[in-house]
């Protein structure tokens, strides 16, 4: 049996691979070197032996090997390198050809002009998969001396970042599918403060992700949308909620606002064989791009982690929006919690469609704008739980979270249109305690579904409020408002303390005797 590669090794070779890149390029962006990079490495090592399997089933027969594992995978295509025809004095010819893959640019790291020929191999991947990673690599220049310096140091460069991944074997034997994902996850956590990136901007924690998908409840068949999706790991983890079920009846869509971040999510559906997402690069506040006819795309269940309180998130642009999102309310220009928020429950299905949303807590209280947008959500009847978690569960910020759940079959119409109250669920106080980042471990996550789930009360855990109970809070939402969490402190008997601090003081006095008679012994 192969000897599994865990993550920490993975982990360790991508932040030594940093090392390359460390004074040349800003921490914001090598990251996305080194998973590209990664990921080429991962794409060649899954080719190779899934190559070796077939072989040895149909012995080299290398056009029936490479269109099975096109049907079944992807394309790994051959490289053609020219020969100019100035120089060959006629019509160009065909220098060189290899399949392109790491190995072949392991193979030519000492070449003069390998940053060129890391780009003619991706460039070759994507056209090859043009459906799965159109534009993925657009935003990645491995010749690019602005970024990695003139040709000797870049060529240096890039041969060490080849040699540091020549050492890993990704081959699906040795590794899991996240193995992008958690690298990423991994970058992030390390460069979170250097790159200055809000809380949740790039990646929600992997227990976090499983917690709002189980919560959200995806079923087969369901349309699934992420409009702020970052590295994809929410959809993900939703999509496997579904196959844990038995199915594979379901469909993706996210909208991504960085581009590096948005050629990530593409790369990690790639790994993960969901081909058919369609991950959209756009601001979907401001120009959305899941789009039908005139109208947003509806989606069974929407989920996301969207940055908290973004600042000029478009608000001036608010009253005028084509597709008539913000008719509660525009939100302050400095807060975008309820702009997102509300773009996600104006995208799910009238009368069915569900919201899951990981939110900062200011987004339960704070007044103005924001109160009356909550205000008329919960006279709508769409609000179905608030969930409180626990602090530091993100790598970048120490404050806790909570998750909204809105459910549009409560509306008019709707299946649940008779459910008039709202569940309250303290869970701020069950983790796993770590010094740099806490965890939720699996009696916390099956204890907040099964709590969710029943929708009863829960002494110091859960609280289900009617919304006139809500409404006498005047749509304040803050869970201590709801569940009473007090422990009484256990009765003290002051005249057994006082006998207590009686004794001390007489022992004390006795010891400091002891001590006087010892110094003056010792003539001190």
């Amino acid at each position: 049996m192969t000897d599994k590669l865990s993550q920490q090794e993975i982990n360790a070779t991508a932040w030594a691979a940093c090392d390359t890149f460390r004074g040349v390029v800003d921490p914001a962006q090598y990251k996305d070197y080194i998973l590209v990079m990664l990921f080429l490495k991962y794409a060649s090592d899954l080719w190779n032996e899934h190559y070796a399997e077939y072989k040895a089933q149909y012995g080299s027969d290398d056009q029936r090997i490479r269109r099975k594992l096109e049907r079944e995978r992807f394309v790994l295509p051959y490289v053609e390198l020219k020969e100019d025809a100035s120089q060959s004095g006629g019509a160009s010819r065909v220098s060189e050809r290899f399949l392109g893959d790491f190995n072949a640019l392991y193979e030519r790291r000492n070449e003069p002009n390998i940053g060129e020929l890391i780009n003619i191999v991706l460039d070759h991947f994507e056209d090859a998969n043009k459906a799965k990673l159109e534009g993925v690599f657009r935003n990645i220049d491995f010749n690019s001396e602005a970024n990695l310096g003139k040709a000797k140091d870049r060529n240096r460069r890039l041969k060490t970042l080849l040699e540091d991944f020549a050492r890993l074997d990704l081959r699906p034997s040795r590794v899991a599918e996240d193995v992008i994902g958690n690298t990423y996850i991994y970058l992030i956590e390390r460069f979170g403060s250097d790159a200055g990136k809000k809380a949740g901007e790039f990646y929600t924690p992997k227990m976090v992700s499983r917690l709002l998908s189980a919560l959200a409840r995806p079923q087969p068949g369901d349309r699934i949308c992420d409009p702020s999706c970052g590295s994809g790991s929410l959809l993900i983890e939703a999509a496997q909620w579904i196959e844990a079920q038995g199915s594979h009846n379901y469909a993706l869509f996210g909208e991504e606002v960085n581009g590096a971040t948005w050629a990530l999510a593409r790369m990690n559906m790639f790994i993960h064989s969901k081909d058919a997402a369609r991950i959209e690069w756009c601001d979907t506040l401001n120009s959305p791009a899941l789009i039908e006819g005139d109208r947003l795309m509806k989606f069974n269940v929407v989920v996301a982690n969207p940055p908290f309180s973004l600042d000029k998130w478009g608000a001036e642009h608010a009253d005028h929006d084509r597709f008539n999102r913000f008719w509660r309310g525009v939100p302050p220009k400095s807060k975008g919690d309820w702009a997102f928020i509300t773009n996600m429950i104006e995208r799910a299905l009238p009368q069915e469609g569900r919201v899951a949303v990981v939110v900062p807590h200011g987004v339960l209280f704070r007044g103005g704008a924001e109160g009356r947008i909550r205000r008329a959500m919960l006279e709508e009847n769409l609000l179905d739980a608030v969930i409180g978690l626990p602090g530091n569960l993100f790598p970048t910020t120490s404050i806790p979270v909570a998750i909204l759940l809105f459910d549009r079959a409560r509306e008019k119409g709707g299946a649940r249109e008779g459910v008039r109250d709202v569940l309250f669920i303290d869970a701020s106080r069950e983790f796993i305690p770590s010094k740099n980042q806490n965890q939720l471990a699996a009696e916390h996550f099956d204890k907040i579904i099964t709590t969710a789930a029943n929708r009863r009360n829960v002494d110091k855990y859960a609280h289900l409020a009617s919304l006139d109970e809500i409404a006498e809070n005047d749509f304040n939402l803050n869970i201590p408002r709801y569940v009473d969490t007090f422990e009484e402190e256990e009765e003290i008997d002051v005249a057994a303390v006082e006998r207590e601090i009686e004794q001390l003081e007489q022992e004390l006095a006795e010891v400091r005797g002891k001590m006087k008679q010892y110094l003056k012994e010792l003539g001190v």
